[in-house]
């Protein structure tokens, strides 16, 4: 995922967490945010401590990147996105595979939409 694409400002996630919706599924929460023009959509993932060691929080989160990169075409444009791992979703990715995750992403995004 280009880094145009990327949230990385503490700023611009507390926008999204103060101004924004949010859905959420067992193993998923996403916020988004409009943001001012049709700009490409950019994406912050947060993995809390809970989730389990250094090493495993970035794993799921590479897996997350991946997954948002393959569905990009596809989220609107002109929004801010925070994607939050839940605490099971690091165990769970320990025995499933990519087409898994990116099952629970389209079913965050879906929600998100409608």
């Amino acid at each position: 995922m280009q880094r145009r694409n990327r949230l990385s400002r503490s700023r611009d996630f507390d926008a999204v967490y103060r101004h924004g919706r949010s859905v959420s599924t067992r193993f998923l929460v996403l916020y988004w945010f409009p943001r001012e023009g049709q700009d490409e959509p950019r994406l912050g993932i947060a993995v809390p401590k809970g989730s389990g060691s250094a090493v495993d929080r970035n794993r799921v989160k590479r897996r997350l990147r991946e997954a948002w990169r393959e569905r990009l075409p596809q989220v609107p444009a002109g929004r801010d996105y925070v994607l939050i791992a839940r605490p099971a979703l690091g165990e769970t990715l320990q025995t499933q595979d990519a087409a898994w995750l990116g099952v629970r992403v389209d079913e965050v995004l879906g929600k998100a939409s409608a």
